[in-house]
């Protein structure tokens, strides 16, 4: 045996003791994914519902997007009680398409939030205002963001599910819209990050600090946010969703993850640079996570996302197609990685509305920019957020 080869086997043996174990922890939570909770669907609401979710909007510089949002929270029925936009001193007529839509709505109320402290990230500070002047009469407190587009009967079938399911807090993944090439190529491949790390959407995660949560439609119990402080828990996090989440999990109350592609729709970010630069900035959920679950989930990303490609390649293009065990199995087993990619795409393509996209078809690709993804979880995990949304941060 050559010296070449004799690298190439030591090279694909360390290589499997990466990949083998990481691929054993992605097949155990994939194989979970029969058991999910099915997509919530749209309901009427019934009469004891009347009034019983106080819904809140975190604005700053909106005015481009959040039109869909304020017109799918008119067609929600009366289990709203009210609505309440906590503006962030917007200077882009935010405000003004605010106060048009209560023209129609008496349930939408505008207020300001108060100066922003130092211990704050704007987003939860918004939201933590917000609670603190809705209405005590109301049983659910919701935040949703301004870039999303619920469906009639979005509220209704969310707290129905929720109360049959016991949940004290439950959010929704929701169907990401997709316009231009770049972000049909690089957010599914950002989005596989979440669903490799974590249970699928509709699994109950008996562990607190593996639970995940998306604040653009966040429901939770009013008692319940009240006795944990509000937004306090999450007060400087950049991902405060996961962060409040995983602390009232802790607590002992029960908290959801649920499919809500058919009730809810979000766009998200304009463009590849967009979407690698905002969502990217968060992905890799540090503020929620203790350090040596971070480094294990670099690493499980690593392993199973970002080396197949490129290891495939290598292999496929570059060397001769492998004879020795190691290289053999090495080959054999990110071959097997690449089709479990692939097949991915079959079960996340209800999660994209891809109509109107121009170059839709890359969203088959994009696995492909699988180690561009690896890439930006890891650069976000060694990076502290300085600015978001316009605002600067110490």
């Amino acid at each position: 045996m050559d010296n070449a080869l004799i690298v190439e086997s030591v090279i694909s043996f360390i290589l499997l003791l990466l990949q083998v174990p990481a691929t054993a922890i992605l097949l155990s939570r994939l194989v979970k994914g029969p058991r999910r909770h099915p997509p919530i669907q749209p309901q009427q609401p019934t009469p004891e519902l009347l009034g019983s979710v106080s819904v809140v909007v975190p604005t700053l510089n909106e005015a481009l997007r959040i039109s869909p949002l304020l017109s799918g929270l008119s067609r929600q029925s009366y289990e709203v009680r009210e609505i309440i936009v906590v503006d962030s001193n917007s200077q882009d007529g935010t405000p003004d398409l605010v106060k048009t839509a209560q023209q129609q709505d008496p349930r939408f109320r505008l207020m300001t939030d108060d100066p922003l402290p130092s211990t704050w990230v704007g987003r939860p500070w918004a939201l933590h205002n917000g609670f603190l002047h809705s209405s005590d009469a109301s049983q659910w407190f919701l935040g949703m963001d301004a870039d999303t587009q619920p469906h009639p009967g979005l509220v209704a079938g969310l707290v129905k599910t929720a109360q049959a399911q016991g949940y004290d807090l439950v959010s929704l993944s929701p169907q990401f819209i997709l316009q231009y090439p770049g972000e049909c190529l690089l957010q599914p491949a950002l989005l596989m990050t979440l669903l490799y790390r974590f249970d699928p959407a509709g699994i109950k995660t008996e562990q607190p600090e593996r639970v995940m949560a998306n604040g653009q439609c966040f429901l939770c119990r009013r008692s319940v946010l009240a006795a944990v402080g509000g937004y306090t828990s999450a007060s400087n996090s950049f991902c405060d969703d996961v962060t409040l989440a995983r602390y009232i999990a802790a607590q002992g109350f029960k908290v959801g993850f649920l499919d809500g592609a058919k009730v809810l729709k979000v766009r998200m970010y304009e463009g590849a640079v967009e979407t690698w630069k905002e969502w990217g900035r968060s992905l890799d959920l540090k503020d929620a996570s203790p350090s040596a679950q971070i480094w294990g989930d670099l690493w499980l990303l690593l392993a199973v996302q970002g080396l197949p490609l490129p290891i495939f390649i290598s292999y496929f293009l570059i060397l001769p197609l492998p004879t020795l065990p190691p290289l053999l199995l090495l080959w054999g087993l990110n071959l097997f990685l690449l089709v479990i990619r692939f097949a991915m795409l079959l079960a996340i393509a209800p999660s994209y509305d891809r109509q109107s996209a121009k170059g839709g078809w890359l969203f088959w690709l994009s696995p492909l920019a699988d180690p561009i993804a690896v890439l930006r979880i890891f650069l976000s995990a060694f990076h502290t957020p300085r600015e978001w949304r316009g605002r600067k941060y110490e």
